[in-house]
């Protein structure tokens, strides 16, 4: 939005760099860069794709995401949840802007929290 990046989430600690924040880099192929508040409805269809978000995995420290979790969310998969109509809403002021590279501005404003 032109903004300075608003803090996504320190509880679950999310971001690729688990810093907060939908930040990225070129190390970042899956552009973790929507910074998105969970439904149980998009959760459902994440792990049905094979990402299992809602499951704890304490050996890796992850506490497992619910509904109303803001996460920063793949731009690939926050699109095709979008197609599947199951998109969960947006927080667009901690949505990076590289996050235009894959979904439109168009479709991130639909969901706008």
């Amino acid at each position: 939005m032109g903004l300075p990046l608003a803090q996504c989430s320190k509880t679950p600690l999310t971001g690729f760099f688990r810093d907060g924040s939908c930040n990225t880099c070129s190390e970042d192929t899956g552009s973790h860069t929507v910074c998105a508040v969970m439904t149980a409805e998009f959760l459902a269809f994440s792990k049905y794709l094979g990402n299992d978000l809602s499951t704890p995995r304490k050996e890796f420290g992850f506490p497992g995401i619910n509904p109303g979790d803001s996460w920063c969310l793949c731009a690939g998969r926050f699109l095709q949840a979008h197609q599947e109509n199951c998109a969960p809403k947006v927080n667009l002021l901690a949505t990076h802007q590289k996050a235009l590279e894959i979904v439109p501005i168009e479709v991130l404003q639909l969901y706008a929290v």
